[in-house]
C-alpha cells in the first residue's frame, strides 16, 4: 500500500517512517487508517491541532463560507474573513490582556512569521546580529534556520547560517549556572567578540529541543535584560501557544509583553496553514510591499480561526487545560518517572515530555515511541538525540481517552525498560 510513497515521494520524508499505515479519517483525538486501525493521537499535528481533528464546531462555520462561494485567495486585500477573525482576535485575545499590536499576515507557516520577525528587527534597530537559544527550534528556511540550533537540520542548508549568537537556555544541563548574567556579562564586555543583537528570540517552552520549561523568574529577568539594552523581544508562540500551554499565550505565565509574538500551526483553527505576527505599533515601520507573499492571507483560515476563537469561549478550553494539566502531571510523575529514578519529567499545560536520557541507551525513547504505535496510541520525540517521549494531545481529547493514551505510554515504558541493561544507567543528563 505504500509502495507510491518510497518510490516517488522524497527522501526527506520523516514522520511517515515512524508511522506506518496509510490514514484516510480522523475525527477528534483518533485517527483511522485505511486498514481500519483506530490510533489515539498524542501528537496533534505537531501543534497544528489543538482543537482536534475534524471538530465539528468550527467545521460547520468552514462548510458554511464555502457553501456561499466565499473568497478563497485574497493576497492582502480587505476581505470579510479577514475582517471579522480581525475583530474576534481583537475582542477576545487582545482587549482583555490589555495588549496592543499590529497584526502582519505572513506566509503559510511559522517559518515565514519568524522571517519577518528578524527582517523588522533587524531594520528597526539596525543591527544584524539576533541571539537565540541552544535548543532553540525556529523553522527550516535560512533566516529563521540559522536561529534554530540542532546540528542536523543546520547542516541541511549547505551553507554557513550567519548573524545569530546562541546563548545557553536554562536547563539541568546549565545546573546553577545564571544564563541570564552570563547574556548580560556579553553584552558589557567591550573584549567579549559578540556585536549586540537587534532581538532576542526565544520559546517559553523549547517544545523540539525537549519540553523545556523556563522558569518565570528567568523569562521577567530576560524582558528587564532586552529593555535595559535596548534590544526587542520576540516570544516564539508557534507550537506552545494557542492554549497549549494553560493560557492562550505561553508567555503569560511570567506577565512579561513581548516586543513581536510568533504564531501559526492552531492559530489556523482547523488544521489550515496561517501565520501570524505580532508587532508593537511604533516598531511597524514595514513599507507596502516590503515584505510579502502570494499566500499570506488564507481567507479559509480566518474562517477557521474566528470559529476557533468562538470555540474556546463556548467550552472554557482553558479550564479544561488546566484540569488535564493536573491529570497529566500527576500519571507522568506516580506512574512513569517511578519506573527508574532516572526519568526526568517536564511540562505545563497539555505539552509534556519524558526525559528517558540518563538511562544510558539512546534508543530508549525511540523504542518507547514504536511500542505506543504498536499498541494504537501516535507519539512523537524530541530533544537531544531525540530522547523525550512528547506528550501533545489535541487540547480537546476526552478524558477516558487521554487516560487511555497515558496507560499506552506507561505499558510500554515497563516493557522498554525492563529490557533495558541497567548497568548502563548514567547518572549525567544534557537535556
Amino acid at each position: 500500500m505504500i509502495k507510491i510513497f518510497e518510490s516517488s515521494e522524497s527522501n526527506v520524508r520523516s514522520y511517515c517512517r515512524n508511522f506506518t499505515d496509510v490514514f484516510n479519517r480522523a475525527k477528534g483525538s483518533i485517527l483511522y487508517s485505511m486498514d481500519g486501525k483506530e490510533y489515539i493521537d498524542f501528537f496533534a499535528g505537531a501543534g497544528a491541532l489543538n482543537y482536534g481533528h475534524n471538530n465539528d464546531f468550527i467545521k460547520e462555520k468552514v462548510l458554511a463560507y464555502l457553501e456561499e462561494d466565499g473568497i478563497m485567495h485574497g493576497l492582502d486585500m480587505y476581505t470579510k474573513a479577514k475582517k471579522e477573525f480581525m475583530e474576534k482576535f481583537w475582542e477576545s485575545i487582545m482587549k482583555p490582556r490589555n495588549l496592543d499590536y499590529k497584526l502582519q499576515f505572513c506566509g503559510p507557516t511559522g517559518t515565514n512569521a519568524v522571517e519577518a520577525a528578524l527582517k523588522l528587527a533587524r531594520k528597526v534597530k539596525n543591527r544584524s546580529n539576533i541571539f537565540s537559544f541552544m535548543g532553540a527550534f525556529h523553522g527550516m528556511s535560512l533566516g529563521s534556520l540559522a536561529a534554530t540550533s540542532n546540528r542536523e537540520s543546520r547542516e541541511g542548508a549547505g551553507l554557513s547560517l550567519l548573524n545569530v549568537t546562541f546563548m545557553p537556555y536554562p536547563n539541568s544541563f546549565m545546573n546553577e549556572f545564571d544564563t541570564i548574567d552570563y547574556i548580560e556579562r556579553v553584552l558589557n564586555d567591550d573584549h567579549s567578540g559578540i556585536d549586540k543583537p537587534a532581538a532576542i528570540i526565544v520559546e517559553t517552552i523549547q517544545a523540539e529541543g525537549g519540553v523545556i520549561v523556563a522558569p518565570i523568574e528567568w523569562l521577567q529577568r530576560l524582558s528587564n535584560l532586552c529593555k535595559k539594552h535596548d534590544i526587542l523581544l520576540i516570544c516564539d508562540e508557534v507550537q506552545v501557544g494557542c492554549g497549549r500551554a494553560g493560557e492562550f499565550f505561553s508567555f503569560e505565565r511570567a506577565g512579561i509583553v513581548p516586543d513581536m509574538v510568533v504564531l501559526s500551526k492552531s492559530i489556523g483553527g482547523y488544521g489550515l496553514p496561517m501565520s501570524l505576527l505580532l508587532i508593537k505599533p511604533e516598531l511597524d515601520i514595514w513599507k507596502p510591499a516590503e515584505h510579502n507573499g502570494t499566500f499570506r492571507g488564507n481567507q479559509l483560515a480566518f474562517v477557521a480561526a474566528q470559529a476557533a476563537l468562538e470555540y474556546r469561549e463556548k467550552v472554557d478550553l482553558d479550564k479544561r487545560v488546566k484540569d488535564n494539566e493536573r491529570f497529566i502531571e500527576k500519571f507522568l510523575k506516580e506512574e512513569i518517572a517511578s519506573l527508574n529514578e532516572f526519568i526526568e519529567i517536564r511540562g505545563c499545560g497539555m505539552i509534556w515530555g519524558i526525559d528517558v536520557s540518563r538511562l544510558g541507551d539512546a534508543s530508549v525513547a525511540k523504542q518507547i515511541a514504536t511500542e505506543c504505535y504498536k499498541r494504537g496510541l501516535v507519539i512523537e520525540r524530541a530533544g537531544r538525540d531525540d530522547a523525550v517521549v512528547k506528550l501533545l494531545p489535541p487540547l480537546t481529547i476526552e478524558r477516558s481517552i487521554l487516560e487511555r493514551g497515558c496507560e499506552i505510554i506507561k505499558e510500554s515504558a515497563e516493557d522498554v525498560i525492563k529490557s533495558t541493561n541497567k548497568e548502563s544507567y548514567v547518572s549525567f543528563s544534557i537535556s
